[in-house]
């Protein structure tokens, strides 16, 4: 199905705003989580929640049940997953946000080859500005004893990379019924997972103090829903290439909002890297 090539107006670019705060954010809310409860059993519970609230516009679209199945297995299920274990691993949680702009360039390479959308040279110069002022954020020494979950992360990231290739294929299908699939699927895909590897962990989801569950019912209900549904709203409207380069903005304020949240200091080489890169999108932001 070919999608619509409309210029990104006001309200896309505010959706797009919306999208990156949600996302930022939600690294810290599923740190605190993870570190509550579970990786398995946090992420398995969280799409139960999705699935539980979205359950109302349950649809099965006649002919794309593979391509919404496809989705929810790897945005809701794998994708997810491997975020989590990333975020159990790590000490250093602004490092994460960083190699998760790795989703960018993968899903930008994927629409080129799949999709054949091409990039201007305007707007390549502005991911160009934006990748390297995210490689900046990654020259802090921190991010060096964090290897094992930046490799995990950036798994995460190719899988979200292509799970947002296969969502500009579902075009049509509202965004509720699309995150209810999301929620299925993951609960389906990681639940079992977690009876089997953390069955001592199961109790810990009842015993959450305030602030995790307050950051669990944000994970669940603002980032999942709210902000995935936001992500494929832009996704059904705009090619690949104008929204997915936005979403660098996002790994920039996640470092932020978890240098605040966590007490860590942001270096003179963070601020630097997060410069160069809100200027690449805005670049981005304004170029056809």
């Amino acid at each position: 199905m070919n999608q619509p090539h409309q210029p990104m107006g006001a309200s896309g670019l505010a959706v797009a705003l919306l999208v990156n705060v949600l996302f930022a954010a939600n690294v810290i809310a599923m740190k605190v989580v993870v570190d509550a409860t579970s990786p398995l059993w946090s992420i398995a519970a969280r799409m139960g929640v999705v699935a539980l609230v979205c359950a109302p516009w349950f649809r099965i679209p006649r002919g794309r049940v593979h391509v919404i199945a496809a989705y929810g297995v790897l945005n809701g299920g794998l994708f997810l997953l491997l975020m989590n274990l990333a975020l159990h691993l790590a000490t250093n949680v602004g490092a994460l946000a960083i190699v998760g702009q790795l989703s960018v360039p993968f899903s930008l390479l994927l629409g080129a080859i799949v999709l054949k959308e091409r990039l201007s040279p305007a707007r390549g110069a502005g991911v160009a500005l934006a990748i390297i002022g995210v490689l900046v954020l990654g020259f802090d020494p921190r991010i060096a004893g964090e290897l094992p979950a930046v490799l995990v992360m950036a798994g995460a990231a190719m899988v979200w990379g292509g799970a947002a290739l296969i969502q500009r294929r579902l075009g049509g299908i509202g965004v509720m019924t699309i995150q209810a699939w999301n929620g299925l699927m993951g609960l389906v895909m990681l639940a079992p997972f977690a009876a089997i590897f953390e069955a001592d962990k199961f109790g810990c989801l009842f015993a959450m103090p305030a602030p995790a569950l307050g950051w669990f019912a944000f994970t669940s209900l603002g980032s999942t829903v709210l902000g995935q549904g936001a992500l494929a709203w832009l996704l059904q409207r705009y090619p690949i290439n104008a929204v997915m380069p936005l979403m660098l903005a996002a790994p920039v304020l996640a470092t932020c909002f978890s240098a605040l949240y966590f007490h860590s200091p942001i270096t003179t080489m963070m601020a630097l890297g997060g410069g160069i890169t809100l200027i690449g999108v805005a670049i981005i932001a304004r170029m056809k």
